[in-house]
């Protein structure tokens, strides 16, 4: 009776597909589960229980179920500390542990949330088993050969109302078979993907063909590196053992990377704030830039240019550069004179003057007793003075007061025009035919100019008098006789300059005029031609 029991679940494939899930404490020694498989075959108690194919512990106990039909119950308990807990969704088969015919029951822990708890069951709908191959060899052997061709024949029609569970049994009696059909489900879903990537691989291939050299190129270049690499294999190797390190040193870097991304977070709200400004910014720089393309062209000719500007004064480099080796022996005297000349403590007299133009503390140059100008206020100073030596102020303008006169005869000094009109016109230095005060009305209010006066003026019957005419090109007849100077102005003026190199006529000292109501006609004599 056994043997045709046995013979008759060969001929079903029914072994069982058992899961074993872990329940909270899962994987801990002591915990039990039982596991309800088609059939137990091979089990004895005290056999292996494997989890992901690690022992984890030992069949305690076989049970009948009492449902119909009729399953066995395999009761396990953990004793190895450390194994992966079992969930709800975990599934348990029987395999076969050698070629004797020893088995033991492996369970893989699945993938749920929900872990398995201590004492619970897993369904036969998550158990299968293996179709042991001692009994299949066993078969083939005489008489039983021959008596499973009976039983084929007489079960057939028992079996031929029954299809969907003959495919139940099948489905779970080997692992394969069920792999097999979740794998055809998963190419039916993905029917239009395998399409296109055939039609992908079409194109590809062709792709492949037209570049076939450069893909064996690569293939060669990709077997050069792999070569470079295995002889780099110590470097590469010591690269993975720093690498801790170097993950280690970079976990601060990391952290402050982290806190920078969170300061920006404002930043970048605000720049999203202004993108619609920064589009329409960007939008009008459009034209800008098209319109500055005639000024880049023209700059680019220009630097066309200045390349060859540039070439060009080579050799001027040249010299500057061999200028520049000796200027290293020129800089220290040079930085000494300079320093000389800034040195307060080297001036060579002291002068008040200096002490109320030097500048105020903490400059290095600040008088806080007495002190002289430096070198340098010293040459300032003597370009200051020479100005003022030379150009006399007033109100009315600026006086120069050094004249270099090439003509000798404008040397000499003559008091009246009579007899000396050709030297007085050619040396006369008017510049334009008025002279305030002289030909014209004195700005500044003072009296009538000579030219003006000479009608109403009683001219004293001197022969020293002074002789006074108007501006060249417009006299007006003889000219008025003025009045002679006193004797202190006399001696005050001294006696009249010799002529030089000439043999002009002495001019006679003029008198200083004695009318009250003329007292300008001795600047009239002085300033006069």
């Amino acid at each position: 009776m056994r043997r045709i029991l046995a013979t008759l679940a060969i001929v079903a494939l029914a072994a069982g597909a058992a899961v074993l899930t872990a329940a909270d404490g899962g994987g801990s020694p002591g915990s039990t589960y039982k596991v309800v498989f088609d059939n137990a075959f091979g089990l004895t108690e005290g056999g292996d229980f494997k989890i992901a194919g690690v022992r984890a512990g030992e069949t305690t106990g076989f049970k009948v179920s009492k449902q119909r039909p009729r399953k066995a119950v395999v009761e396990f308990a953990i004793s190895e500390p450390g194994v992966a807990q079992l969930r709800e969704d975990a599934t348990c088969e029987i395999r076969p542990q050698s070629l004797i015919g020893e088995y033991f029951v492996d369970c893989q822990p699945g993938s749920s949330g929900a872990p398995l708890k201590d004492g619970a069951t897993i369904p036969v709908e998550q158990t299968s088993s293996t179709i042991p191959i001692d009994l299949v060899n066993a078969i083939m052997r005489r008489p039983y050969r021959e008596r499973f061709r009976l039983i084929l024949a007489e079960l057939g029609t028992g079996l031929a109302g029954r299809g969907g569970d003959l495919s139940e049994v099948l489905r779970r009696a080997h692992p394969g078979l069920r792999e097999t059909s979740r794998a055809l489900r998963i190419l039916g879903r993905q029917r239009e993907t395998i399409k296109r990537f055939v039609s992908d691989a079409e194109t590809v291939t062709a792709q492949l063909e037209n570049r076939k050299a450069d893909l064996a190129r690569w293939v060669e270049q990709a077997g050069q590196t792999a070569t470079i690499t295995a002889s780099r294999r110590e470097d590469l190797k010591r690269n993975f053992q720093r690498l801790p390190g170097f993950l280690d040193e970079l976990r601060p870097y990391m952290v402050e990377l982290e806190g920078l991304a969170d300061e920006q977070i404002p930043l970048l709200a605000d720049l999203q704030t202004a993108a619609p400004d920064l589009d329409r910014f960007l939008a009008r720089l459009g034209p800008f830039s098209e319109a500055s393309r005639p000024a880049f062209r023209g700059l680019g000719e220009a630097s066309t240019v200045g390349t060859r500007a540039f070439r060009a004064s080579e050799a001027e480099v040249a010299e500057l550069r061999q200028v520049a080796r000796k200027t290293p022996a020129l800089a220290k005297p040079l930085r000494q004179l300079l320093e000389t000349l800034d040195d307060r403590g080297r001036a060579i007299e002291i002068d008040p003057r200096a002490k109320a133009t030097a500048p105020p503390a903490p400059d290095k140059t600040a008088i806080s007793g007495q002190g002289g100008f430096t070198g340098f206020e010293g040459l300032y100073d003597y370009f200051f003075w020479q100005a003022l030596a030379l150009n006399g102020r007033d109100d009315i303008g600026h006086v120069l007061k050094l004249v270099g006169v090439e003509d000798q005869e404008c040397v000499a000094f003559y008091a009246t025009r009579e007899g000396s009109e050709e030297v007085v016109d050619r040396c006369n230095q008017f510049l334009g035919p008025d002279q305030p005060g002289v030909t014209t009305p004195d700005p500044t209010g003072g009296p009538a100019p000579v030219a003006a006066r000479r009608s109403s003026t009683a001219v004293r019957d001197d022969p020293g008098a002074l002789s006074v005419a108007g501006p060249p090109g417009r006299g007006e007849g003889p000219a008025a006789e003025q009045p002679g100077i006193t004797d202190g102005v006399r001696e005050l003026l001294g006696p009249a300059p010799e002529p030089r190199g000439g043999t002009l006529p002495t001019a006679p000292v003029p008198v200083a005029p004695t009318d009250p109501e003329m007292p300008g006609q001795l600047l009239d004599y002085l300033l006069g031609p």
